[in-house]
């Protein structure tokens, strides 16, 4: 690991400021990835402001909304009572997205905002990867490519966003506060990631030192019912394969709302909204579901090591939507 500074904001206006007039300066809450990518190399940093003293943390509950401190820890927002009742796919995400040691540790705004799962960005020996090194190609489009995306997708990156929880906040219109040297602002999490096109190195909105102090998560309907399914290669702490979220409300057997977002498969949280157009005033049966999954998956590009995906991902939605509406398989 390089050298690095470390300094302990005293407020979030001072942690705005420090990191804002440095391009060489990140914030540190968990650091359950970052930490790690600075020991492999890839990331360098030259200071780290940290911001886990600041009160930036805590769930607080309005008759339409949660709204989540940036600081929050995974498990602290899991074990909430409002998101077990009211968001419900929201705590299964969470549950599934990793190990209790490190959702004790990682933060819901670094969640969002953890980087890519690909072996070659990740591997600083790998010269061939735009976003690492811009311009220098993309070492998964002739290499082992099974982790990576297939919707979302350009010539220059195919890399993953591997967030659990951001699949049902996505599905949810969450919106994502931030606090730069301009002020605040609130983002839509639909509008947070960019897909990579021509800059894979870009990999969201946020201006250099802008800090998320917040998200806001709106609740479902009263009588949605919602469930996260995650496929993994083991049932122990494993990055999903496909993951779906949905939220329906049925009645008398058409579905009056719904919410759909998919998993291991975009190089964003990806939702999912031809699939929500099929699926709004229409049956609430396994017809719709196939529509509907194949609705997600159109368009999507394919490497040969990925192409198992488009079924495997379809499988995975219908799945998803059968449990969620109450239907039997």
């Amino acid at each position: 690991m390089r050298p690095f500074e470390y300094v302990r904001a005293a407020d979030a206006g001072q942690a705005v400021t420090l990191v804002s007039a440095d391009p060489d300066t990140s914030y540190l809450a968990g650091g359950t990835t970052q930490l790690d990518l600075m020991k492999d190399g890839v990331l360098g940093p030259a200071r780290l402001v940290d911001i886990t003293r600041l009160p930036l943390g805590g769930i607080t509950h309005t008759g339409t909304a949660v709204r989540v401190g940036a600081t929050t820890t995974m498990e602290e927002l899991a074990a909430d009572p409002v998101v077990a009742e009211r968001l419900p796919f929201v705590r299964e995400a969470l549950l599934l997205g990793a190990s209790t040691q490190l959702r004790n540790l990682a933060t819901i705004g670094g969640n969002l905002l953890q980087r890519a799962r690909c072996r070659y960005f990740r591997d600083p020996t790998v010269e061939a990867c735009n976003k690492r090194n811009p311009g220098s190609g993309c070492a998964a489009m002739t290499g082992f490519a099974r982790m990576h995306a297939i919707l979302g997708t350009s010539e220059h990156c195919i890399a993953l966003h591997a967030s659990d929880v951001a699949i049902p906040l996505v599905a949810l219109d969450t919106v994502v506060h931030v606090q730069g040297m301009d002020g605040p602002r609130g983002i839509p999490l639909t509008e947070f990631h960019l897909p990579p096109g021509d800059t894979p190195h870009v990999e969201n909105v946020l201006r250099h030192g802008e800090l998320i102090t917040a998200i806001e998560v709106p609740l479902l309907p009263e009588g949605a019912r919602s469930h996260y399914l995650k496929v993994r290669d083991r049932v122990s702490y494993e990055f999903a394969l496909t993951s779906a979220g949905t939220a329906l409300v049925v009645e008398e057997g058409t579905i009056r709302y719904a919410r759909v977002a998919l998993g291991g498969v975009g190089t964003v949280p990806w939702r999912a909204w031809a699939a929500e157009d099929v699926l709004l005033g229409a049956p609430a049966n396994r017809d719709t579901f196939h529509a509907a999954a194949d609705a997600a998956l159109e368009g999507a590009r394919t490497l040969p090591g990925t192409a198992f995906k488009v079924d495997l991902a379809r499988r995975t939605l219908v799945r998803t939507l059968e449990t969620t509406a109450g239907v039997e398989a």
